[in-house]
């Protein structure tokens, strides 16, 4: 289970910026980007970005190097001990420093580029609007083709020429695209500074003044409650109207007659409003956790499972690492198909720039992952059945390709849908925030994998006549991997019932574009938009101010 860990971390530190950002560091531009991994465009000034934004690739890069240092100096390899960890010492600095900086690199990556490819395009133009659904889509279909390469040129390269070259290999592809992104930084969209806080510090302050303000009684006119004044609006990239939803965050806003007019002390409506909109998100991120857990499962049993098949393809035999290639291949050849064919065919009849929206997409996903749960457990009891028959034939391991098909329709559905949702609902000085909640939902799917684990073999030694759980021991031939895998397919059912609930109780912000509305190009400020409504009765509205949007009163 430590690499499901560590892939765990690499998801969380998608998050690093924003908490980083939040801390009051006394150290230049210059030192801070060297921290700071996961600040989105829209809330740094462009030199920031330039910097903060170049490092996310860096520290990727720089770990990979280390990695690579490692692999191939054969003073750097820990003499063989007999213990499952051999390695200390310095030695130890350096291999958990480069890992560290993997994951810090990583999850940099993972929560920064959706909201800065997704700020390229202009939503409120009819045909950007189209693009920008396109662009997840191609931003997954180029994540996947790159692990393509990676679990199988690259691991034939690491077994049959040396180790390390599939880290050198890595490293030097890695730096490519660090310079390739640099290049392009002339040519992106990047919008106007404005004098904004960190996510982060602008959730806890409401927070924190609501709770303080919990025994206050809210104003009957929402007109009362605080909100910036013309001139601050000026400075303010977007101002969002009040909403009657979780009434009780309304409290941060309430202006008492001794209340001193500071971020800790009372709160703009636009804050709180930003605050619910997270917020009603969160039911939706909590039911896809689930789906991120059995994900987990088929990167780990079914590569056990994998271990002990027939491997060979023909006179060749399939390396055990390159086991994952097989859902990515699906994924490979679907997201084209998805894109270029049925997306236009239910656009025609939905209307929808993405064809369906998130939230179907999203559910799709919910059912399929269930699916290929069931259909793993009787893979699992024909692999197991001919084991305990024949050891010596076992099954092929193309009979692993249903249930990492499906699932890699169910991640085709559900990953894009997600990072598109988070991004097109959130806040414009919260997206990369909000994209980050992707990564997050994988964090604690992967969390609650290791969980499931150790409480399903608690539980199950304890009930069953031989004693022993499910999942005890290295032998998947004498475990019974099957019964978990029904589990997680009955846990994916019920998951996807409270999915239902929440999806419908979810509602879109509209967004109707103004065909009489030029788009407007982001480096100049953001693009105009003309008035809509959001939940309850909010109005978002823009103005000609070039880094500005105002928003009048909600309209009854």
């Amino acid at each position: 289970m430590s690499v499901t860990n560590y892939v765990l971390w690499c998801y969380i530190l998608s998050y690093s910026g924003p908490l980083l950002s939040a801390l009051p560091l006394p150290f230049p531009p210059a030192s801070t980007s060297l921290l700071i991994s996961n600040m989105g465009p829209e809330e740094m000034t462009k030199s920031e970005y330039k910097e903060k934004g170049g490092f996310r690739a860096s520290a990727f890069v720089f770990g990979l190097a280390l990695v690579t240092i490692q692999a191939y100096s054969k003073d750097l390899h820990p003499t063989y001990c007999g213990k499952s960890s051999c390695i200390k010492g310095g030695m130890a600095v350096m291999l958990y420093a480069s890992l560290a900086l993997l994951a810090l690199g990583s999850g940099g990556v993972k929560g920064a580029l959706p909201a800065l490819g997704g700020d390229q395009f202009d939503q409120k133009d009819p045909k950007e609007a189209k693009a920008l659904a396109r662009f997840f889509n191609w931003l997954l279909l180029s994540t996947t083709l790159g692990a393509c390469i990676g679990v199988t040129g690259i691991v034939w390269v690491s077994t049959e020429k040396d180790w390390y070259w599939g880290f050198f290999i890595s490293t030097v592809a890695t730096f490519i695209g660090f310079v390739v992104l640099a290049l392009g930084k002339p040519y992106y969209r990047l919008r106007e500074p404005t004098p904004s806080d960190s996510p982060i510090i602008r959730i806890a302050q409401v927070i924190a003044v609501a709770i303080k303000n919990r025994r206050l009684a809210l104003p009957e006119n929402p007109d009362e409650l605080f909100e910036m004044n013309e001139k601050e609006k000026v400075f303010r990239e977007e101002t969002i109207s009040h909403t009657n939803q979780f009434r009780c965050l309304d409290k941060a806003a309430i202006v008492t007659n001794d209340s001193k007019l500071t971020p800790w002390t009372v709160c703009t409506v636009t804050q709180v409003e930003e605050v619910k909109i997270l917020t009603r998100m969160l039911p939706i991120l909590g039911s896809t956790i689930i789906m991120n857990t059995c994900m987990a499962q088929l990167q780990t049993f079914s590569v056990q499972q994998g271990n002990i098949m027939d491997r060979h393809l023909g006179k060749k035999e399939v390396p055990a690492p390159s086991i994952p290639v097989i859902p990515l291949a699906f994924m490979s050849i679907l997201i084209p198909i998805y894109e270029l064919f049925f997306v236009p065919f239910a656009r025609k009849i939905t209307h929808h720039p993405s064809g369906i929206t998130q939230l179907q997409r999203i559910g799709v996903g919910l059912v399929l992952s269930a699916i290929s749960m069931t259909v793993a457990g009787v893979v699992e009891v024909k692999r197991r059945n001919q084991a305990l028959k024949d050891i010596t034939k076992p099954i092929s391991l193309f009979w692993l390709s249903f249930q990492y098909g499906i699932f890699g329709i169910a991640d085709m559905f559900t990953l894009v849908g997600l990072l598109e949702f988070f991004y097109k609902e959130a806040p414009v000085c919260m997206r990369s925030l909000s994209t980050s909640f992707t990564w997050l939902s994988l964090s604690f799917g992967y969390f609650l994998s290791t969980l499931f684990v150790n409480i399903i073999n608690s539980v199950t030694k304890r009930i069953t006549p031989s004693k022993q759980g499910w999942l005890h021991g290295l032998d998947l031939n004498q475990n019974n991997l099957n019964l978990f895998y029904w589990f997680l397919a009955i846990l994916s059912s019920l998951n996807f019932v409270n999915y239902l609930y929440w999806a419908s109780w979810y509602k879109y912000t509209p967004e109707e574009p103004d065909p009489d509305t030029k788009p407007k190009d982001l480096s100049t400020g953001p693009p105009l938009a003309k008035e809509e409504n959001t939940l309850d009765g909010g109005a978002k509205e823009t103005n000609d101010a070039p880094s500005s949007v105002q928003t009048e009163d909600a309209k009854q």
